[in-house]
């Protein structure tokens, strides 16, 4: 009997404990929450820091609610709500459902952006020991750039628990960002400067630049010895990423560039309308995807793989057809195919915009194309490196069939020897329409790609194809090795050439070089072999 007293006066205990532990988070929460009914700049950032100490778990909500715009209060019941995208109020403490109708004096906690910062600093803390260790690590980086010293004890007992390297990394720069701007002592300030010296990014060069005035004189000459570090690292990484922005150009070039090469080596056909041939491949993403958009939405990441073959087709069946309707008739007159391909660009350009418009055309990108990564001190995005890929599959797959098939080996044969090879039994013309087709083709699937990082105009193919030319005539012309050197030098060679002398002087200096160069080798860097190319 006395056992079971006992029992039952522990459980009550117990009870009391905990329904008087709840009416504590609840009253702390309600005060912390009363400061936003003040309309005040300095009391909204009071009761963020409370809420976020609170330890409430609503305290996230109310915090995400004023960071959207949907914290509201009334200042005459001192009441603050959570207002949804119905426009229906909860209460913010509660997260009951407010009946009947709201008060007179709604209005919405307004915020600028010192509470903007303290939000993400009081939603980083709030999530720096939630068991992802991603949004941990997100979570040390919002703190890291607000630099709010209320969030270091919870940095501190994160550090304590955390497991993972990357996290753990983060937080510690994050601890380092406050105390620098703390009263710290001296020995933890440069230790805080070593810290994020080795971090080496742009955030923690702002950071080391901007100590305030009254630092000791050994911190600040450890962070400006840390900003020349960090400098130097820097201008390391800017060499590098022109290096990959000159590669992705240089993937584009090659797209545009390499059917022109094929058209050009074995027609000797100039092309001025190829570039519009670019054009069609990106409109015919652009109609597949709007198909797609509006009869099988859930088909929208497989919209490039069903492009790449349709543009190839169009785009290829419009060369053989121009190939048979006009070029056949201009062979051994240079200016006159010029001319007219040049007349029927501008038919093209015409003719897309009186179908499609004037004003650009949105192309998605899939899912598996967006977004980027952080690769060192470089950022690489998705749409680019798969770009990069499709044109080196497109040119492996251009030298196989150069290589491996019965029409790579007629191609190769007219390209060399035209007289030759005809009187060998190749039928030169059938060869020469299905090559401009090739040619066109190709094309066609360079703006399915280029759809992915340029303006689907009318104009799209216009700022590529005077590129092209110059990639085939400085590469050799016909020679397939030539163009791949050619696009991807004079891809590295513009982004380089662009930090110093502007796009357009880049542009400028590189044609003057290719003049230049080709007065040495009028048949560029790797001229073909064979007797009628050498006559």
């Amino acid at each position: 009997m006395r056992h079971g007293r006992a029992c039952l006066v522990f459980v009550v205990l117990i009870l009391g404990l905990a329904f008087g532990h709840a009416r504590a988070h609840a009253a702390s929460l309600d005060d912390a929450i009363a400061h936003f009914t003040a309309g005040d700049f300095d009391e909204t950032a009071t009761g963020i820091n409370e809420v976020a100490a609170s330890g409430n778990p609503r305290a996230a909500i109310i915090l995400q609610a004023l960071q959207s715009g949907a914290l509201m209060y009334s200042a005459e019941k001192k009441a603050v709500y959570i207002q949804d995208s119905d426009s229906k109020l909860f209460d913010a403490a509660t997260g009951q459902e407010v009946a009947g109708d709201p008060p007179d004096d709604l209005d919405t906690v307004n915020i600028n952006n010192r509470i903007r910062g303290a939000i993400d600093a009081a939603l980083g803390g709030l999530t720096l020991v939630v068991a992802d260790p991603g949004k941990r690590f997100d979570a040390a980086e919002a703190v890291f750039k607000s630099r709010q010293a209320s969030a270091l004890p919870t940095l501190e007992a994160a550090l304590a628990k955390e497991t993972n390297d990357r996290a753990k990394r983060a937080l510690l720069q994050a601890r380092a960002a406050i105390v620098l701007n703390s009263d710290a002592s001296d020995a933890d300030k440069l230790a805080a400067v070593d810290i994020i010296r080795q971090r080496g990014d742009q955030d923690a060069l702002a950071l080391l630049s901007s100590l305030p005035a009254s630092t000791a004189a050994p911190v600040m000459a450890a962070a400006k010895a840390g900003v020349e570090a960090i400098q130097k690292r820097l201008a390391l990484w800017d060499l590098v990423q022109n290096a990959w922005y000159g590669l992705s150009l240089g993937s584009v070039l090659l797209l545009a560039a390499i059917g022109l090469a094929i058209t050009f080596g074995v027609m000797g056909v100039i092309n001025m309308a190829h570039g519009e041939m670019v054009m069609v491949g990106a409109y015919v993403t652009f109609v597949v995807q709007e198909t797609i958009r509006n009869r099988a939405p859930g088909l929208f990441d497989y919209s490039l793989a069903i492009a790449i073959p349709l543009a190839f087709l169009v785009a290829g069946f419009l060369g053989v057809l121009i190939e048979r309707c006009i070029i056949r008739f201009l062979y051994g007159r240079p200016l006159e195919t010029l001319l007219a391909t040049w007349g029927l660009s501008l038919i093209m350009q015409q003719a897309v915009r009186t179908i499609f418009g004037p004003n650009n055309r949105e192309v998605g990108n899939p899912s598996f194309m967006s977004g980027a990564f952080d690769l060192g001190g470089i950022t690489v995005t998705y749409n680019r490196l798969w770009i990069i890929c499709f044109s080196l599959s497109v040119f492996v797959a251009l030298l196989g069939l150069l290589r491996f098939t019965r029409f790579g080996l007629e191609m190769r044969a007219v390209t060399q020897n035209r007289t030759m090879a005809a009187s060998m039994g190749i039928r030169t013309s059938r060869v020469d329409a299905l090559t401009f087709g090739l040619g066109s083709g190709i094309a066609g699937m360079a703006g399915v790609a280029l759809s992915q990082i340029d303006n689907v105009s009318p104009n799209l193919g216009q700022g590529y194809i005077i590129d092209s030319f110059m990639v085939v005539v400085f590469g050799g012309v016909g020679n397939l090795w030539g163009t791949f050197a050619g696009a991807f030098l004079l891809g590295i060679a513009n982004k380089f050439l662009e930090p110093f002398a502007g796009a357009v002087l880049g542009k400028i200096a590189i044609l003057v070089f290719i003049i230049l160069f080709i007065q040495k080798r009028p048949r560029g860097m790797f001229a073909l072999k064979g007797r009628a190319v050498e006559a």
